[in-house]
């Protein structure tokens, strides 16, 4: 069907020779090549001949040769009626990629803006049309080191740097580039403690007396007696998920509703959150469901309100000023139950909660020292600790009806059933040997 004719002194061109469908002899000259890269395409083409002369599909052999060949040698295959001209590829640019990943992105829309500041970002540094595949290793090393530059917090680099990671990933998952330049883009930690910072029970005190009306006691108690996350949790509680008798409240979170089975937890309700729920329950209107009603107007601005009452009540506002009592509550929590139940409570694992809530405070210095007095984050009281001192567990056992310090405790958890076990013991039945 086609053989190979070498040309020059050393026969170092090679021309494979055709005849076309009127009989006339037709050559694609291939250049330099050696014997047995002239044999292997040989095998190719004849595959590209047969196809064209029989009106067939191509063999496979003959699509793979016609796909390895670069675009010089194959205009030439074209130009003798043998294929179709490629198409011109797609260039796939940065702004495709961040457009298609923000229209298939499933994310909660109070995410959509963490998301949206580092895509935007990557497209001021690497610029919109850059091609995807020009992108290096080095410019995402330098667009880290650019937004780190910046003055953001190291967590808020870490951030954006592993939204950057998931972006360029679906590139890849996508067929867009063959690896990521950001795959080994160093991240860093998430967590902050400069910006952790314990609130005390005595400050919460003056804060709740500061507060305006009720629902706004209730919005800070939530977070700061059962570590719900503000707004997102506590504007979905309801009064329904409230349970007066069990003294405990179903709370659902958008958070980790993606997260098969933690769409929602049960939380314990401390004794002086139940005071303040009580009291808004009996001014709620009849047939409204929302324990905080204000709270689905989409107008309203916590952070503005909270940082006022704050001031108010005579405090300096905290950084993050919700979520630093979310943190508050977790650690007198830490403090008095073990840290799988406070992580239950608070939504989340418990290596989370170490390392973004749970705070180290002095008063945990003295319980290890002895020295001063240590602090019962249950009542706020100064416990002596020195040594000598009745401790405040012997204290307990000669009061054995102290149920302010275990309320919490003891409301989460369920009662044992007990049955008889059958004739046939533990072990399955067997048949006799």
């Amino acid at each position: 069907m086609a053989s190979i004719a070498y040309e020059g002194k050393k026969g170092e061109r090679v021309r494979l020779v055709f005849r076309d469908d009127t009989g006339k002899q037709q050559s694609l000259r291939l250049g330099r090549c050696g014997k047995a890269g002239a044999r292997s395409a040989l095998a190719g083409f004849e595959r590209v001949i047969e196809a064209k002369r029989l009106g067939t599909t191509m063999h496979p052999d003959g699509v793979a040769w016609l796909a390895g060949l670069d675009n010089r040698v194959y205009a030439r295959v074209v130009a003798l009626g043998l294929c179709q001209p490629r198409q011109p590829e797609e260039v796939v640019t940065l702004s495709k990629l961040v457009e298609r990943f923000n229209a298939t992105a499933s994310i909660k829309p109070s995410t959509v803006a963490a998301y949206k500041q580092t895509t935007d970002s990557l497209l001021a540094h690497l610029k919109g049309a850059t091609p995807l595949a020009s992108i290096t290793p080095a410019q995402a090393d330098d667009w880290r080191k650019a937004i780190a530059d910046s003055g953001l917090a190291p967590a808020t680099v870490a951030k954006r740097v592993r939204v950057a990671r998931t972006v360029f990933r679906r590139a890849v998952r996508w067929r867009m580039i063959p690896a990521s330049p950001f795959a080994e883009l160093r991240a860093g930690s998430q967590a902050n403690p400069d910006r952790l910072v314990y609130v005390p029970r005595e400050t919460i005190a003056a804060v709740l007396a500061a507060c305006p009306d009720a629902e706004w006691r209730a919005i800070v108690a939530l977070s700061r007696y059962a570590g719900l996350r503000c707004p997102s949790e506590t504007m979905l509680l309801r009064w329904g998920d409230v349970n007066w008798e069990r003294g405990t409240m179903n709370v659902r979170s958008p958070k980790t509703a993606g997260h098969e089975g933690h769409g929602a937890r049960r939380v314990p309700i401390a004794p002086e959150l139940a005071e303040i729920l009580l009291a808004l329950f009996d001014r709620a209107e009849p047939g409204v469901e929302a324990v905080i009603p204000r709270l689905r107007d989409p107008k309203m601005n916590l952070r503005t309100s909270f940082t006022k009452i704050v001031e108010k009540a005579g405090h300096k506002p905290w950084p993050r000023l919700f979520h630093n009592l979310r943190a508050s509550c977790g650690t007198d929590w830490a403090d008095r139950v073990p840290v799988h139940s406070v992580a239950a409570w608070l939504g989340h694992s418990p290596t989370i909660s170490a390392k973004h809530y749970l705070q180290s405070r002095d008063s945990h210095l003295d319980l290890v020292t002895g020295r001063g007095a240590a602090t019962n984050p249950a009542t706020e009281k100064a416990t002596d600790t020195r040594q000598g001192a009745p401790t405040q567990n012997q204290r307990n056992a000669e009061t054995p009806t102290n149920q302010a310090n275990f309320v919490a405790c003891g409301r989460a958890c369920d009662r044992v059933e007990k049955e008889e076990m059958g004739a046939t013991g533990l072990e399955p039945v067997t048949s006799a040997m």
